[in-house]
This record gives structure tokens, sequence and C-alpha cells, in this order.
């Protein structure tokens, strides 16, 4: 997997950095944005100092739709300039978010590859609500 890719995405280039830059990234104080939905993120999440969970889109009968508040749910947490990379499951909807994100205006945004399965095929620390551990 290399470790730099660029996308053109809605206008915005969103820059892909593997697992292994986002690890080192998120030790040096970036903030880690996981857009994965709220039921994702409680079953196990990366652990970082700074995270953040705020779902892109939204799991409904009919089947996942874009959270319509999702850049004003971004912009009531973070700084147009924090350091952030985004993440979710597999590196998709991170993707999208990040180019919305550029969009908007954020000035450091990253999207992390492969997502969070990659992450703990990596075997990077995670985080696991105690109520989730039986599960696993």
């Amino acid at each position: 997997m290399g470790s730099n890719e660029i996308i053109e995405s809605s206008g915005a280039e969103v820059v892909t950095v593997d697992v292994n830059i986002t690890n080192g990234l998120i030790q040096n104080g970036h903030v880690y944005l996981d857009v994965r939905t709220i039921e994702e993120f409680e079953k196990g999440h990366v652990d970082a100092e700074k995270i953040i969970n705020i779902p892109y889109m939204f799991n409904t009968p009919e089947g996942r739709v874009k959270n319509p508040e999702f850049l004003k749910e971004v912009l009531s947490a973070c700084n147009k300039q924090d350091h952030l990379i985004v993440g979710c499951q597999s590196g998709v909807r991170s993707l999208y978010a990040t180019a919305d994100l550029l969009a908007e205006g954020f000035k450091d945004v990253s999207n992390m590859g492969g997502g969070y399965l990659d992450w703990v095929k990596n075997q990077f620390p995670v985080k696991i609500p105690i109520t989730n551990e039986k599960e696993l």
C-alpha cells in the first residue's frame, strides 16, 4: 500500500495517507475525526488522545443517507485550522467527508486510507468499550 496518494474529488484535492502515517500524525497532536456511525464507533475505534465521532452517513430503513448536519457539527467541534485525519470503516466515507471539509475551507485535512479495518489489521491501538468486549 502506498503511503500517500492524491485524489481529485468535488473540486478539492484530497490527500490520502495510510494507517502507518496516520498513527504518527495522531501521536503528534492531529485530531482523529471518525465519520462512522455511532454504532460502529461504539464497537471499537482508533485509540487517539484527540478523537471525535461525527457520522458522515446514517443507516435508515432505505439505506445509508448523508448526515445533513455533518459540516455544521464538525464546525462546532473543530476549527478550520485544526490538523484533522478523517477515518471510517474502509476509507470510502472518509474520502467524501474529507472532500466536503476541504470544500468548506478546512486547511489541513487528510483521509486515512483503508479505514479502521486497516488500522486493526496493522495491530495499532484500539479502544473497545467494556460493554462490547464480551462480543469479541
